[in-house]
């Protein structure tokens, strides 16, 4: 989503080339999950991705439907099992595949009974159009009903060092091996201005706010999948290097209570 550029991350990029190497750039460094989705652009990320890493050697991309774009901050869930199916082959085009890796339900439309939207994704699973199903900004009542119709390969909520609603989804995740895939991932607001806690253990350690942010999720559990978005090569390379940084218990500690 981060490739792109206007108000809200809408439209496309300013420099489409640029965009194209930053995801190819991240290819290079050892990246090996891209995450997309058929809302951002809307239409256009999938494109640069295709045109960036098709034929995916080696590579998982993951999309998401579901979560209806009509302009810049305008968001509206949409679970109907014909428009998440129409979405789902629209996608398939667009990234230049028979089988999508990972096809997530952006969100719950809670407009359309629950079982039908996770029925269908137990329909495209068993057609072979998608590998894996997720979902996303799920509670464990949600993931709980929607296993019991389909295998739930990962769960993509909004976390980070200063958010923790989903704790107990994380919790439950990690117990049961589900992937969980933290949106906004570097997020840190107060925590990581002068004299938060992020800002303290970044300088003692000679690294940056988001270093530590990144590093501190991928400590927290085994099943931690961050999708950290940008549209700058300098960036995405100091993102990749979080994951060669190491917290000492003290630091872990320090993180784990500053959402209080």
């Amino acid at each position: 989503m981060r490739l792109l550029t206007g108000p809200g991350i809408w439209g496309p990029p300013a420099d489409p080339d640029a965009a194209v190497a930053v995801v190819r750039r991240a290819a290079d460094l050892g990246v090996d999950l891209f995450d997309t989705a058929d809302s951002y652009g809307p239409e256009i990320a999938e494109e640069l991705v295709r045109r960036a890493l098709h034929p995916y050697d080696g590579i998982t991309v993951a999309t998401k439907a579901g979560f209806l774009r009509t302009g810049p901050g305008k968001w509206f869930p949409s679970g109907r099992p014909e428009y998440l199916r129409q979405q789902c082959e629209l996608s398939l085009r667009r990234l230049g595949v028979d089988r999508i890796d990972l096809f997530q339900l952006h969100r719950v439309d809670p407009w359309v009974p629950a079982d039908e939207q996770f029925g269908l994704l137990a329909e495209l699973q068993a057609e072979g159009k998608v590998a894996a199903v997720g979902l996303s900004e799920v509670d464990v009542d949600q993931i709980e009903r929607a296993t019991s119709i389909v295998d739930v390969a990962t769960v993509q909520n909004r976390y980070n060092v200063l958010d923790r609603k989903y704790d107990a989804v994380l919790r439950y995740c990690t117990e049961l091996g589900i992937g969980f895939i933290p949106w906004a991932p570097i997020s840190a607001g107060k925590l990581a201005e002068p004299g938060g806690p992020v800002a303290d253990i970044a300088a003692r350690l000679g690294a940056t706010a988001s270093q530590v942010s990144l590093a501190w999720l991928l400590q927290r559990s085994s099943v931690m999948l961050p999708i950290p978005g940008t549209s700058s090569v300098e960036h995405l390379e100091e993102n990749v290097r979080a994951g060669e940084l190491q917290l000492d218990q003290e630091s872990v500690q320090r993180l784990d209570a500053a959402a209080a």
